[in-house]
């Protein structure tokens, strides 16, 4: 009945086609945005740095102790932790998906405080430092330079003082990650083999959410 009455009327079709079209575009206007859902793991990362001491005296003095007691705070999947021979300890909280992170971390700095006392003095000067991070890379930035008129050193330095605590004070930006380029392997179409080419003076920085 309702195709008869378009039918036998163009023009009132044709006005009412033009109305739902300006109605939907005002729509689109005042909609909300669904974002994607959170499919990543939350994760609190502690850091700290015990200088002059190997892999294994990191792992006995300053992971194990920090890592018994960050262990079991509420809402935690599991632990990742790392400790260098240069002295750093890395550590990963992963929490469900879904936790608030503000909370998850405020938790872990009090386990982290528990453990503090039993720590080295050079740890405890230095203090640990713990940030709220997300495993997905948020956006990756390259500085680089025009013509190779810098080196690494220089691009480094720069991004560092000027780059970076300007990036991390971006809402929505967990940390920030440097990693000056390197050299790569290209493939040479003319016989098959491969050869190496440096990489021109440039720095990249990952920012993770």
């Amino acid at each position: 009945m309702i195709a008869d009455i378009f039918i036998k009327r163009p023009i009132a079709a044709m006005v009412v086609s033009i109305v739902l079209v300006i109605l939907g575009t005002i729509a689109i206007f005042s909609l909300p945005i669904s974002q994607y859902p959170e499919i990543t793991p939350p994760v609190v990362q502690v850091t700290g740095q015990f200088i002059g001491a190997d892999a294994k005296t990191v792992e006995q003095t300053v992971t194990i102790p920090v890592e018994s007691q960050v262990n079991g705070v509420e809402g935690m999947e599991y632990i990742q932790s790392n400790s260098t021979n240069d002295g750093r300890m890395t550590m990963n909280v992963f929490f469900h998906v879904g936790t608030n992170i503000d909370i998850a971390a405020t938790d872990v700095q009090n386990r982290v405080n528990v453990a503090l006392p039993v720590l080295p003095d050079e740890v405890k000067r230095l203090g640990l430092t713990i940030r709220k991070r997300s495993p997905s890379i948020l956006m990756l930035v390259a500085v680089y330079s025009p013509g190779r008129t810098h080196n690494i050193e220089f691009l480094d330095n720069y991004s560092n003082i000027f780059i970076k605590d300007a990036l991390i004070r971006v809402k929505g930006v967990g940390d920030v990650f440097r990693r000056p380029s390197c050299s790569w392997m290209l493939p040479s179409t003319a016989n098959g083999s491969w050869h190496r080419q440096n990489c021109p003076p440039a720095y990249r920085m990952n920012l993770s959410a």
